[in-house]
């Protein structure tokens, strides 16, 4: 018991941990993180992988999806994204999607982390932030995964191109775009 109880002395509210860093503190890992999540210090998120959830007014909160992929990943460089957030271009999208996409350089496939769905995905680059430039780009390099008319969201794709401005348009574009990305703004902002 008192091993548990040194465990629990570690652990911080909001982190998330591998199952392989709390074996560091205990001798018999298993029995113990069982022994936790049984009395619901512990929220197992996936496979080896758990949360000690903050306490709020409202209940015990989930893991920070920052703080859940970067202990998935092991790796600090990554960018979360959403096709929701494509609505906020005005081109004409209005899906809200519930998984969360993760660009990164490690993991590639769907997994639920804590019952939410995420969509990792290897990139050989892609921005610290998200930037309306990039969201343009990446709505194009995505656009059959959308459930919007894709000509109709080309069209005012082409038309609100002319609204950012075009050096940091053909930076994204030359980063971030795909083969088809690359022909399509090429057209556009040779056209504006």
């Amino acid at each position: 018991m008192a091993k548990v109880q040194e465990l629990k002395s570690r652990l911080r509210p909001g982190h998330v941990y591998r199952r392989q860093d709390l074996a560091a503190w205990s001798n018999a890992v298993d029995r113990h993180l069982k022994q936790l999540v049984n009395d619901g210090t512990l929220t197992k998120l996936a496979g080896g992988l758990y949360c000690f959830p903050k306490e709020t007014a409202f209940g015990k909160a989930p893991a920070e999806d920052n703080t859940l992929v970067e202990t998935f990943l092991k790796d600090r460089r990554f960018l979360l994204a959403s096709p929701t957030a494509y609505n906020s271009l005005g081109v004409g999208t209005t899906q809200l999607y519930d998984r969360t996409v993760v660009y990164n350089h490690k993991r590639h496939g769907d997994f639920v982390l804590g019952g939410r769905k995420f969509a990792f995905r290897v990139k050989p680059s892609f921005p610290k932030t998200l930037t309306k430039e990039f969201l343009l780009v990446d709505l194009v390099n995505n656009l059959d995964q959308l459930a919007e008319a894709r000509n109709e969201v080309l069209r005012r794709v082409r038309e609100r191109a002319g609204s950012h401005d075009a050096r940091r348009l053909r930076r994204a574009v030359r980063d971030y775009g795909n083969v088809r990305a690359k022909k399509f703004f090429d057209r556009v902002l040779k056209a504006g």
